[in-house]
């Protein structure tokens, strides 16, 4: 039963981190591309680094919710949460 459990939360922060890569993957692709238009096709007005910005805002707070957030905030934090609020309220 623990080990199923401990499989699920494994496997589900891998998937989390799989789609991390495909995202960060498709921004670097996608922007790569608007780049090349726009130097192509109207060189003197700048527009990619927008949607390129904006973009780039998501996959950053995608990257802290699968990488800082989710490590802060796992089941072993909160247990160890649980067990120093218990020790408080014996005291």
């Amino acid at each position: 039963m623990l080990e199923d459990n401990l499989y699920n939360k494994a496997e589900k922060k891998v998937d989390e981190k799989i789609s991390f890569y495909h995202h960060l993957f498709s921004y670097v692709v996608v922007i790569s591309i608007l780049f090349i238009i726009n130097y192509l096709f109207t060189p003197n007005e700048w527009w990619f680094y927008w949607v390129a910005l904006f973009w780039g805002i998501g996959v950053l707070f995608n990257y802290l919710k699968v990488f800082i957030i989710y490590d802060k905030f796992d089941e072993l934090y909160r247990d160890n949460m649980i067990e120093k609020e218990m020790e408080k309220m014996s005291r």
